[in-house]
């Protein structure tokens, strides 16, 4: 298991303090929202890309992936009933997974709960055959770039479609993919019935990306959430991939937030070893 940071709360930093910063609290990897770099991933040329990368390795991070791929654009919707929105959101979903490889990411996290919203009287079944059909078109470049898209269920409070785990592997299953897997998000998951220790459990062979924050918006462990049974799941599970920590509420500071969540992560790792 690998600790690393959702780097869109450094506002305001350069990308090499964000790197220093991390490095020096004990990350190994950042993970990079596109609208930080440039307001469209294909505004950041290969040599500028480069560059991101040779930095975060100077530092030993690694740029993990990219997340909130959506967010901040215009014109793009993964269930929308315009074919050609459609056909250029998979057009624009292929250019973050190449993107992201020449980083040296290797994971896409698939939120955006605005630009994944069913329309008024659009049923789930019709945003499941349209979220299918773009999934379906960027796969090649998934495989050609061997970049994971990671679907990630949201609660209803953010979006009307894929809330649940069980939603997101339905359509895994239904795309049939090795290159489309399962995102699993703490505050997410506190939206669900069951219980997140056991969602880990049932989901194991689909999870291939997990991100950590509190129920109240913050890093893990600066809530109420009680994370001893949720990293006593993931080493239960033999999860041994990237954790990553995702806040919103950026108030305290990004150096509190960055600091207080690696030492709760390394403590609660700690214990459930000792379990």
């Amino acid at each position: 298991m690998r600790f690393a940071i959702c780097q869109e709360l450094y506002e305001g930093w350069s990308w090499e303090r964000q790197c220093a910063f991390s490095a020096e609290l004990g990350y190994q990897g950042l993970e990079v929202a596109p609208f930080t770099l440039a307001p469209r991933i294909t505004d950041v040329s290969s040599g500028q890309r480069a560059e991101y990368r040779r930095v975060a390795q100077a530092h030993g991070l690694s740029i993990i992936g990219l997340h909130w791929l959506l967010a901040k654009t215009e014109g793009f919707h993964l269930t929308t009933k315009e074919a050609a929105v459609r056909q250029k959101t998979a057009a624009y979903l292929a250019e973050l997974a190449r993107g992201c490889a020449e980083l040296g990411g290797q994971i896409l996290v698939l939120g955006s709960p605005q630009q994944r919203q069913l329309e008024v009287g659009m049923t789930k079944e019709t945003g499941v055959e349209h979220a299918r059909e773009v999934l379906e078109a960027i796969e090649p470049v998934l495989a050609e770039t061997r970049v994971t898209l990671c679907l990630e269920p949201l609660s209803p409070k953010e979006t009307n479609f894929l809330n649940t785990c069980g939603e997101a592997v339905a359509l895994i299953d239904q795309i049939g993919s090795p290159w489309i897997r399962l995102h699993q998000d703490v505050k997410a998951m506190l939206s669900e019935p069951t219980p997140i220790d056991q969602l880990i459990m049932k989901y194991a062979s689909y999870t291939s990306h997990f991100h950590v924050n509190d129920a109240n918006l913050l890093g893990p462990g600066m809530g109420t959430t009680d994370f001893a049974p949720i990293f006593d799941a993931l080493f239960k599970s033999g999860y041994a991939k990237w954790v990553s920590v995702e806040v919103f509420d950026y108030s305290p500071g990004a150096e509190v937030i960055a600091r207080e969540s690696i030492a709760h992560m390394q403590r609660f790792c700690e214990d459930a070893r000792s379990c």
